[in-house]
């Protein structure tokens, strides 16, 4: 086998050989019924997630604690977002230095952020139903930096956490904020959430208008203080369709709720149907176009979790343009209505899009739900 430039895509490659899953290609169905295989590091089923461009980048697995079960404590080096794709359970996280102990519940579509050199233990507070997590951190570019893959691993030579530091509030419910860092997703001047604890992305109702992709759709851009992890979701009503775009590698979309399909294509390329549901995951390669259709009878939500900003790559400016990223309604392929209201016409629906959206560059939809 050629080995690969990247440290990170090594490593994984052993810990397949072993008998951990690796999902490639770009979509997985559902992530609640994916095969699991013995991860010997951390003493449970696990699966990767190595979709296309993701690779350098970004990691992505899912790990499973079996009914009433529970993980002994891990510290990883780099700075990890937990999503909870099923079950309810109890974390608990500490330092090296004072070793006060931050514990809190989680629920599905619960997600919070362990922070780098910090231990935490997971337990599965369900005795009849195992717990499956989505976990996503950007260890491939630490590999990269420090190519020794045991240095990010329980490290006993490395202490201190910020979460020594934390008070009780650490991971309370994300707080509002304004956006006052450029360089990165959102607008300067915007609000965006902020915190270590989002406790269910199906709930959360606290969204601001995303016009610039529309569809009538709204945002919630999460950040977290300490850390350059980011990611946002978006919501948008149904019988409606969001404007394809297109960025940079390295991102995970899940969907926390709703039914409907994605069409992704490269420039001039075939375009792909890729259906999703709660628990769907797909990935973007770089610079696809993408564009994410709601056939379902409730607002859809997905749940996007960024790389570095660094591969933003074409993406809205600060100040939201989006020039040469989205495709407006007026000037997109005509099949893309056409596979909608086709999609629509299966279930017996149709769909609830204006007329006007496709003859009106300057169409305002109606203000976003989050229904």
């Amino acid at each position: 086998m050629v080995r690969s430039y990247f440290t990170h895509d090594n490593w994984l490659e052993v810990q397949a050989d072993k008998g951990v899953p690796v999902y490639r290609d770009c979509y997985i169905d559902d992530l609640r019924s994916i095969e699991l295989g013995h991860w010997d590091l951390r003493g449970c089923d696990a699966a990767f997630i190595k979709f296309t461009n993701m690779e350098g980048i970004t990691e992505a697995r899912v790990q499973e604690i079996p009914p009433g079960g529970s993980l002994k404590p891990f510290k990883l080096g780099v700075d990890e977002l937990i999503y909870v794709i099923q079950g309810r359970g109890f974390a608990s996280v500490y330092g090296d230095i004072n070793g006060v102990k931050r514990d809190f519940e989680w629920s599905a579509r619960s997600a919070f952020v362990i922070p780098r050199n910090a231990w935490c233990e997971l337990r599965n507070m369900e005795g009849d139903n195992p717990v499956r997590l989505l976990h996503f951190n950007y260890l491939p570019l630490g590999m990269t930096v420090v190519s020794d893959p045991e240095f990010f691993f329980n490290n006993p030579a490395v202490k201190g956490s910020m979460i020594d530091d934390a008070d009780g509030e650490f991971f309370s419910e994300a707080k509002d904020i304004i956006k006052e860092f450029g360089s990165a997703w959102g607008t300067v001047g915007a609000k965006v959430w902020s915190g270590n604890f989002w406790p269910d992305l199906l709930a959360w109702d606290k969204m601001v208008d995303a016009g610039s992709r529309g569809a009538g759709g709204s945002t919630i851009s999460m950040y977290v203080p300490g850390s350059e992890l980011s990611a946002h979701m978006s919501v948008f009503p149904p019988l409606t369709y969001k404007k394809a775009h297109r960025h940079g590698p390295g991102r995970l979309i899940v969907i926390p709720g709703g039914e409907g399909f994605s069409v992704m294509w490269p420039q001039g390329g075939e375009k792909k149907i890729y259906p999703w549901h709660e628990g769907s995951a797909i990935t973007p390669p770089d610079q696809w176009f993408h564009q994410h259709f709601n056939v379902g009878g409730t607002s859809a939500r997905y749940f996007a979790l960024h790389p570095p900003v660094q591969f933003i790559g074409k993406e809205e400016d600060e100040q939201g343009n989006a020039e040469g990223i989205n495709i407006e309604y007026t000037e997109e392929d005509p099949w893309i209505r056409q596979i909608f209201e086709e999609e629509l016409a299966k279930r017996g629906l149709t769909s609830a899009m204006a007329e006007e959206a496709y003859t009106n560059p300057d169409y305002k939809f109606s203000k976003p739900s989050v229904s």
